[in-house]
């Protein structure tokens, strides 16, 4: 039987003011920097999560790197000014609250970066479900290889029907209770009891004697990537052998699969809609809706939508310009798409039941198939582990 690769970790936490500390993934809201601002009012001068973190749609301007300092800078104040209690060989049960009122839950603990693969084929017990762009992975090097914390968005899936790892309510002390800012819904977190803990790593190496697949990515894939490409860089270090990820029951009433669409800027949107419309004129299967200003029209596709409609995009890019964002709801595609260079693709998901016998019978999914509900439900900042 293969060692578990997912155990308990040494989790930071800051002492006070949640609500202003913890901020939604950095990979959000990337063509919305208004979000963003908003973001940075209401924190104001509180330690936050966001002054640690990089969205991303700050990746390419130009003080990008000044960013960073300041990033790995504000790190070790926080360390310094003790900010933190720290939780040894520690799992927190999450129980996230979203708007709908829908409580999806979790557990943070660490998992171990030589049982994790991203590359095409790969068959290891942590694998990636959608292809991985190296391209993306060296920008959060350089954010990531001198950072003495880490701070997690990462989202790993497990397949568990009869409901035996994650717990359905807490056993120990609650260790954060908090609303989330921005339309983020609500979240508390507490200790695992030892008793808690030992019986989710027991069924879990229960999945390991007879499943090839165990751990799914499911949000945060490229921030693992990272981690990864950093321990393979320098393994002396023992502790940037781990990355602190949430693993959720891909059965959670409350997890919900939501396409990714997408939206081309910088384009002729009449010729763009004309050609995809040739391009798949014989087609007959999935139906596509487009979104030019007020105006939506549709064409079908056959076979994977994600898959075959990045393909025309990527080679509409190629020969006509244009740049390719991927968005989480329909109503933020929609504002996005009443730029007069802007034309969105809006379509149907994979469903969640389908993604662990895909991913074994096929391998990893084209990239940005699916995601893990809108954006405002998206994992928070939150908890933060030690790597170096």
């Amino acid at each position: 039987m293969s060692k578990m690769p997912f155990s308990p970790a040494d989790i930071l936490l800051p002492k006070n003011a949640f609500d202003k500390w913890s901020t939604v993934a950095c990979d959000q809201y990337t063509s919305q920097r208004d979000y963003w601002e908003k973001a940075d009012e209401i924190v104001s001068e509180s330690p936050s999560a966001l002054k640690i973190t990089l969205p991303e749609v700050y990746l390419n301007d130009a003080d990008v790197n000044d960013r960073i300092k300041k990033i790995n800078a504000t790190m070790k104040e926080y360390i310094e000014k003790g900010i933190f209690t720290e939780y040894k060989d520690a799992m927190i049960f999450v129980e996230r609250r979203l708007q709908d009122g829908r409580v999806r839950k979790g557990i943070v603990g660490k998992i171990d970066l030589e049982a994790y693969d991203y590359t095409v084929g790969s068959t290891s017990l942590v694998r990636a479900t959608e292809g991985t762009v190296l391209s993306r992975i060296p920008p959060r090097v350089e954010i990531r290889k001198d950072a003495p914390i880490e701070l997690p968005h990462i989202m790993i899936l497990i397949d568990d029907v009869e409901n035996e790892i994650v717990p359905n309510e807490p056993d120990g002390e609650i260790v954060y209770d908090t609303d989330l800012m921005l339309g983020g819904g609500h979240i508390r977190g507490s200790l695992m009891s030892e008793r808690s803990a030992n019986k989710a790593i027991a069924a879990l190496e229960k999945q390991m004697e007879s499943r090839e697949l165990v751990f799914a990515m499911g949000d945060g894939n490229h921030s693992l990537a990272t981690a990864k490409a950093c321990y393979e860089r320098d393994k002396s270090n023992p502790l940037a052998r781990y990355a602190l990820v949430e693993i959720v029951n891909i059965h959670d009433p409350a997890l919900d699969f939501e396409p990714i669409y997408r939206v081309v800027f910088g384009v002729d949107t009449e010729k763009m809609l004309n050609e995809a419309k040739k391009h798949f004129e014989n087609c007959t299967e999935n139906k596509v809706v487009t979104v030019v200003k007020n105006v939506d029209d549709e064409f079908c596709v056959d076979g994977l939508t994600a898959g075959v409609l990045q393909e025309f995009i990527d080679k509409y890019i190629e020969e006509n310009g244009g740049e390719v964002d991927y968005i989480h709801g329909e109503n933020d595609l929609r504002e996005l798409c009443m730029r007069d260079d802007a034309i969105g693709f809006l379509f149907d998901g994979i469903k969640k039941s389908e993604l662990f016998p895909y991913v074994e019978k096929n391998g990893a999914l084209p990239r940005k198939t699916f995601s893990m509900g809108e954006a405002y439900d998206k994992r928070y900042y939150m908890e933060c582990r030690k790597i170096k």
